[in-house]
């Protein structure tokens, strides 16, 4: 039986608190962490939590692994969580945007296994081709820097907006260089990218968002970011100095497995991609 409990940002927002509280006397040192006891990973629902529990069910006791797999709905508390101890690692996320948290926090969360892609994808209710969107149509993206220019670069691989050269992980409509379409954008949390589909002509929405709203991005997306060269890849991520802790060993060897591989190409039929 799985021993999943739910949380979400408004419910765990003391975390954040104590993160501020614990912050300047915690440094980056994890030495004095209890490594006994289970394993508390914070995951966003879909996939990463599905994943997990599958590791959970079917792998962890054989190798001697105590798993307990903790949902959030939002992007912020899984690495204030694992920043603060409130958990002992995290699995929602890819390297730019960890970076861009770690900068902007100070906090000191560090990858430990590559595990999958979630392919960003353009989606519509009101158009079945990308090239079918008609001038001055709206298109929200998520509303935070790495995955609005995440969208943006999306937009500009398929030749729907060009970017200003050195356009980077930080990039907003202010700097796209040209827009044919006079696309207009729609800033919205990442969570509700799916939601706003009805409000507008296209979105942007991340793949584990779009799976939790039922949407197929391999069949469904306008466009679909390619998995060549991908630098969003998603990881299992601790603390800096946790790296070692055995029981994150154990978990990083299994998120790589065989049977975790299978697991992904047979129930997400390439909207997520293994990528070891």
């Amino acid at each position: 039986m799985r021993n999943t409990a739910k949380f979400t940002a408004a419910v765990l927002a003391t975390g954040a608190l104590t993160l501020g509280l614990t912050a300047c006397g915690s440094g980056n040192s994890a030495s004095s962490h209890d490594y006994s006891g289970p394993l508390v990973v914070a995951a966003s629902p879909t996939p990463h939590a599905e994943i997990l529990n599958f590791v959970k069910d079917k792998l962890a006791k054989k190798a001697g692994l105590d798993l307990q797999v903790k949902e959030f709905t939002d992007y912020i508390t899984p690495n204030t969580a694992t920043e603060d101890g409130s958990v002992d690692a995290n699995y929602f996320q890819n390297q730019p945007y960890l970076d861009d948290f770690n900068n902007k926090r100070g906090t000191h969360i560090v990858p430990v296994v590559t595990v999958h892609l979630e392919p960003l994808g353009l989606y519509s209710h009101k158009v079945k081709k990308a090239d079918a969107l008609k001038s001055g149509a709206t298109i929200a993206v998520p509303n935070d820097a790495v995955n609005e220019a995440r969208a943006l670069k999306l937009l500009a691989a398929n030749g729907l907006i060009t970017l200003k050269p050195g356009a980077g992980n930080e990039a907003t409509p202010q700097d796209i260089a040209k827009n044919p379409k006079n696309l207009k954008f729609k800033e919205v949390e990442a969570a509700q990218t799916p939601r706003s589909l009805d409000d507008v002509d296209a979105a942007v929405v991340n793949g584990n968002y779009a799976i939790s709203a039922g949407l197929k991005p391999a069949k469904q997306a306008l466009v679909l970011e390619s998995a060549t060269n991908n630098p969003y890849a998603n990881f299992l991520a601790v603390k800096k100095g946790n790296e070692k802790d055995p029981r994150v060993k154990k978990l990083a060897k299994l998120l790589v497995s065989p049977e975790v591989k299978k697991f992904i190409e047979d129930k997400y039929q390439g909207s997520v991609i293994p990528s070891f």
